[in-house]
């Protein structure tokens, strides 16, 4: 994999800088408490509320606000809200919507250093290209919203550009699984996991930046 870029003198070393986009439900307990357990591990996180406060507990409610505000309002919102620590070198990071959001501010900003994706992606544009970004992606199997042949073309497309990415499934769990809120979704078995795993992933990031 090809080395990562100098972190910019004066920062912290030995922890990541990361900014963690909610889904479509909005900014729920969920979200704050995913990012307590990263700053407990050490890390700096901030979570941008691009839906001003508004919270949703089922999908097509949180759907019909997205759509209300449309996809080029809530990236302007979080372009705007990641701008302020983007020089710091991001991981970017969110659930469903906002792993989408994530990934294309990530594939934007050639300062990323990493790309935590949990129960979602999105399109990748035309003249997307990075230079061994590290990518993991959590998500349920079968995921009504991340169909395996998306998942398939979608992982080819991720490698096509020069990202380096893992992909970790989780059967039978439901799609915002890591999310004790939801008792429908929710597997506390795939979310410990998932989070374990995600942990090990960002302590390599830490390694890399610090060149240990």
């Amino acid at each position: 994999m090809a080395p990562r870029r100098a972190v910019t003198p004066g920062w912290h070393h030995g922890l990541m800088n990361i900014v963690l986009f909610h889904s479509t439900l909005g900014p729920r307990p969920a979200v704050r408490q995913a990012a307590d357990r990263l700053r407990e591990a050490g890390h700096r996180v901030w979570t941008p509320d691009l839906y001003e406060g508004r919270t949703f507990d089922t999908v097509e409610e949180g759907m019909a606000h997205q759509d209300g505000i449309g996809r080029e309002e809530l990236l302007k919102r979080a372009v705007l809200a990641a701008a302020p620590y983007s020089e710091r070198g991001l991981v970017y990071a969110g659930f469903s919507l906002g792993a989408s959001i994530a990934q294309t501010l990530a594939l934007g900003d050639h300062r990323a250093r990493g790309l935590l994706l949990l129960h979602g992606t999105s399109d990748l544009a035309p003249n997307a290209s990075v230079d061994g970004l590290p990518v993991q992606l959590h998500v349920a199997e079968p995921d009504p919203f991340e169909t395996d042949d998306w998942l398939s073309a979608w992982y080819l497309q991720m490698g096509r550009i020069g990202a380096d990415v893992e992909v970790h499934r989780y059967p039978g769990a439901g799609h915002l699984y890591t999310d004790p809120g939801l008792p429908e979704d929710y597997d506390a078995e795939a979310a410990e996991a998932t989070w374990r795993v995600a942990l090990g992933f960002l302590e390599t990031l830490q390694e890399a930046q610090t060149g240990a």
